[in-house]
C-alpha cells in the first residue's frame, strides 16, 4: 500500500513538473532561434561564471531529459556553442546519460511491475535475451542517433537490464552522436535548421557504426565456434543431414521429423527399437498395473454388491501378458515402419569420433548434425553387499516368472510406488524403504499423502526416514531413527532414480560437457557446447518423461536442420506428468512446492472428489483437483489432480496453459454428466464462488428486493 502511494505521489510530481514546463512556455526556450539570438550573452556569462554556468546547464539538461521534454538536440548544440568542443562534450555527455538513466528508472519504477505481471509469460524469452545480450542491443540503438532516445529510455526501463549496465553502455553508445552535435554547435551561426545538422552520409556512418556491436558479437561467436572445433577436421561433404543415436522416444521423433521434412537421416540403436519406455518402462509397467487392478477389484467385489466372485491366476501368465502387450505395440516403433518413413535404421553400437563423424559396425558415416538420445538407466546405489545380491531394476523386473512372497522396494518415487501397489495387489508382501520423510517427493504433500494412505490401507508397508545400509544374503539391514532393523526378502526392486547414458560412445573424446549428475549440458535450443551436437530426452536431464523426450525432439531436430535460418527455444511452460498408482496423481506446470521455491505468489483452489457423482457411483470417491492461479486472475500456473483417471483429466488444464485460456473458459465449457471430467468444471466453480464480487452482489440483492416491492 505504501509503495502504491509513493508511486502515485511521485507520478503526480512528474506530471506537475511536465505541465508547469508546458504551461509557462519553458519549452519555448528550447528552440534554435532562441539559442542563436541569445548566444552572445550566454557565452559572455559563461566566460565570467564557467563552473556555475556548467552546473546550471547540466541540471537543466538532466531535468529536461528525465522528463522527456523536447529540446535535447538544442541543449547539445548549446553545449558546443557555449563551452567549446571539449568542455561541451564532457558536460553534455554526462548530462544526457544521467538524464536518460533517470528516465529509465522512472519507467522501471512506475511501469515495469505492471507490464511484467501483465505480460510476463509473453516477455519471458525477451527478458532472457536482454539478460544475456541486452548490452549489445542497447549499444547498437545508442550508436544510431535516429532512434528516439526517450523511447529507448522507457522501453529499456521495463526490461531486467541492470541500471549500472544501462548507464555505462548509454554513456559509451551516445558519445559519437553527442560529439557530432557538439561539434556542429561550434558553427551555430551557420545552422538554419536542425535537419541540416547531420548529413545523410553521416547518418549512414552512424548506422554502420551501430552494426559494430552485432558484428563484434558475430565475430566472437565465430571465434568461439572455431575454438570449440579445434583439433577436428570437418568433412568437405556429408552423407547425412542428421544422425540420431538411440531409438527411444527422443531418437524416434527426431528422425521422424527429419525424414518428414525430406532430410537424409539415420537412427542408430544397439539394442531394441522403442527404448526403455516400450521395452522396460511405461508399457510393461502399465500392463502389470492393469492386471493387478483387476485382481484388486475382484477382491473387493462385495463393495459393488457382488458375491462369490473369485479369481485364480498364474503369475507367469501375467508376465506373459506383459510381453504380449510389448509385442503388440512393437510395430509402432519398428525398423520396418521407420525405414518406410524414410529413416535409415542402423543396428549397432555408435562411436562418435568427431562432431561430424560416427562409427558404427566398422563403418564411418558423416553427418552435418548429431542428436544424442541415448536415454538413461536405473541408478544402483553403493549399498554394502549389493554387488553380490540378485537385485531387480526396471530393466530385468520383467524377466521374473515367480511372484515374490516378500518383496522389498527401494525408493518411493513414481516407479517404486507403482510397482509396490501392483505387486501387493497380486499377492506379494510389499515393504517400501524410503530415506526421505515423504513418498513421491516431487509432488505436493497433500497429493502424496492421499497415495500414502491408500497404499497403507491396501497393506503396503511403507517405511519413511529409513535407509538401506547392507545386504546380508536375503536380508536387508536398514537404519532408522530408532536403530537398525532387518528385513527378509525374496526379491528386491531398486527404484531410487536413473542416470543418464553418456559413457562409452565417444562424448568424452569430443569434449561434450556434462553436468555434475552426468547429464549433457544444453542451451535453450538443446545444443551442447558443440553447436552441431544436440541432446534431448533423459540424457539431457531436464525431465525424465517419455512425452517430454518427444517434445524436446521436435526442437532438437528442427534447430539442427534449420537453425541457421531460425532457431526455436524449447518450451517447458506446460509440462504434464503422472504417477499411475490408484489413485493416480497428475500434475501440470508448477505445483506449490515449485512456486514456493521460486518465490512466486499464487492463489490455490481445491475441489474434493468425494463430492463428485461419478466418483461416488464408481466407489472411487477420494482425492481432489487443485489449481494454482496468478493472484487476482484465472490464469493457471499449475494444476494437480489426485483421482481415478487423473492423467486423462489433466489434459484440460494442460491445454488451458498451453493455449492461454483460464478457469472462466473451463467453467463455461459443457462437460458430460456423469463423468470424472466434471471435477475440472466444479473446481472452476469453486474459484468463481470464492472470487465473486460481494459488494456488487449486495447492491444486486437490494435491486431484487426493490423489484419485489
Amino acid at each position: 500500500m505504501k509503495s502504491k502511494l509513493l508511486k502515485l505521489l511521485l507520478l503526480a510530481v512528474v506530471i506537475a513538473a511536465f505541465f508547469i514546463a508546458k504551461s509557462y512556455g519553458l519549452t519555448d526556450y528550447l528552440t534554435l532561434d532562441y539559442l542563436k539570438s541569445n548566444l552572445v550573452s550566454f557565452k559572455e556569462y559563461a566566460n565570467n561564471n564557467l563552473v556555475l554556468t556548467m552546473a546550471i546547464f547540466l541540471g537543466v539538461y538532466v531535468l529536461a531529459t528525465a522528463l522527456s521534454l523536447p529540446g535535447a538536440t538544442i541543449f547539445t548544440l548549446a553545449g558546443g556553442a557555449i563551452f567549446g568542443f571539449t568542455k561541451g562534450l564532457i558536460v553534455v555527455s554526462f548530462a544526457s546519460t544521467i538524464g536518460a538513466t533517470l528516465a529509465f528508472l522512472m519507467a522501471r519504477f512506475f511501469l515495469r511491475d505492471y507490464v511484467q505481471s501483465k505480460f510476463g509469460d509473453k516477455l519471458k524469452n525477451f527478458n532472457e535475451g536482454v539478460k544475456r545480450d541486452g548490452a549489445f542491443y542497447l549499444l547498437t540503438l545508442r550508436l544510431i542517433p535516429i532512434f528516439p532516445f526517450f523511447l529507448i529510455n522507457m522501453a529499456m526501463g521495463l526490461t531486467p537490464i541492470r541500471t549500472v549496465t544501462y548507464f555505462f553502455v548509454s554513456q559509451v553508445g551516445m558519445l559519437p552522436g553527442t560529439a557530432a552535435y557538439v561539434y556542429a554547435g561550434l558553427s551555430l551561426s551557420k545552422i538554419d535548421s536542425l535537419s541540416g545538422i547531420v548529413s545523410p552520409q553521416m547518418l549512414t556512418a552512424f548506422a554502420a557504426l551501430g552494426l559494430v556491436p552485432l558484428i563484434s558479437k558475430f565475430t566472437i561467436s565465430f571465434i568461439r565456434k572455431r575454438k570449440v572445433y579445434k583439433g577436428f577436421k570437418k568433412p568437405k561433404s556429408f552423407e547425412y543431414n542428421l544422425v540420431a543415436i538411440g531409438a527411444g522416444s527422443a531418437g524416434l521423433v527426431t528422425t521422424y521429423i527429419g525424414a518428414a521434412v525430406k532430410a537424409k537421416v539415420a537412427l542408430i540403436e544397439k539394442h531394441k527399437m522403442g527404448g526403455d519406455c516400450l521395452n522396460t518402462g511405461c508399457v510393461p509397467s502399465k500392463a502389470i498395473i492393469k492386471s493387478a487392478s483387476i485382481v484388486h477389484n475382484v477382491k473387493k467385489a462385495n463393495e459393488y454388491g457382488l458375491k462369490n466372485i473369485n479369481t485364480e491366476f498364474e503369475f507367469s501368465e501375467v508376465m506373459d501378458r506383459v510381453q504380449n502387450v510389448i509385442k503388440k505395440i512393437e510395430p509402432h516403433d519398428s525398423i520396418e515402419r521407420y525405414e518406410g518413413l524414410g529413416v535409415n535404421c542402423i543396428t549397432g553400437e555408435a562411436k562418435i569420433i568427431s562432431p561430424w563423424e560416427v562409427e558404427v559396425n566398422g563403418k564411418i558415416i558423416t553427418t552435418k548434425n548429431i542428436v544424442i538420445a541415448t536415454g538413461a538407466s536405473p541408478f544402483v546405489p553403493p549399498i554394502k553387499g549389493i554387488e553380490t545380491t540378485n537385485i531387480l531394476t526396471s530393466e530385468n523386473l520383467w524377466d521374473i516368472r515367480e511372484l515374490p512372497k516378500k518383496f522389498i522396494v527401494l525408493g518411493a518415487g513414481p516407479i517404486g510406488m507403482e510397482m509396490a501397489q501392483a505387486f501387493s495387489r497380486l499377492g506379494s508382501e510389499v515393504t517400501v524403504i524410503e530415506r526421505g520423510d515423504s513418498i513421491m517427493s516431487k509432488e505436493d504433500e497433500d497429493a502424496s499423502s492421499v497415495v500414502l494412505e491408500r497404499l497403507r490401507t491396501e497393506g503396503v508397508k511403507i517405511l519413511l526416514k529409513t535407509e538401506a545400509r547392507e545386504f546380508k544374503g536375503n536380508t536387508l539391514v536398514c537404519g532408522t531413527d530408532d536403530g537398525d532393523i532387518e528385513l527378509d526378502f525374496d526379491q528386491v526392486l531398486v527404484a531410487v532414480g536413473r542416470k543418464a547414458n553418456t559413457k562409452g560412445f565417444g562424448l568424452e573424446d569430443i569434449g561434450v560437457k556434462l553436468r555434475d549428475n552426468g547429464t549433457i549440458i544444453t542451451d535453450v535450443y538443446l545444443r551442447s557446447n558443440l553447436p552441431n551436437v544436440f541432446a534431448c530426452g533423459d540424457v539431457a536431464g531436464n525431465f525424465q518423461l517419455t512425452h517430454t523426450a518427444a517434445h524436446e525432439a521436435w526442437y532438437a531436430s528442427v534447430n539442427a536442420l534449420f537453425g541457421r535460418f531460425k532457431k526455436f527455444k524449447r518450451d517447458y511452460s506446460a509440462i504434464p506428468w503422472a504417477t499411475y498408482t490408484s489413485p493416480e496423481v497428475a500434475t501440470v506446470g508448477r505445483n506449490e512446492k515449485a512456486l514456493k521455491d521460486e518465490g512466486v505468489e499464487y492463489e490455490v483452489y481445491k475441489y474434493e472428489i468425494d463430492d463428485l457423482d461419478r466418483a461416488i457411483a464408481d466407489s472411487t470417491d477420494y482425492g481432489f483437483a487443485k489449481v494454482l492461479l496468478k493472484p487476482g486472475t484465472d490464469k493457471i500456473l499449475g494444476a494437480t489432480i489426485v483421482s481415478s483417471n487423473a492423467s486423462d483429466l489433466l489434459i484440460e488444464f494442460t491445454s488451458a496453459m498451453k493455449n492461454g485460456f483460464g478457469l472462466e473458459a473451463i467453467l463455461g465449457t459443457i462437460h458430460p454428466y456423469p463423468t470424472m471430467s466434471e471435477a475440472n468444471k466444479y473446481l472452476a466453480g469453486v474459484w468463481k464462488n470464492k472470487t465473486k464480487p460481494e459488494k456488487l452482489l449486495k447492491y444486486v440483492e437490494k435491486l431484487h428486493k426493490w423489484e419485489r416491492s
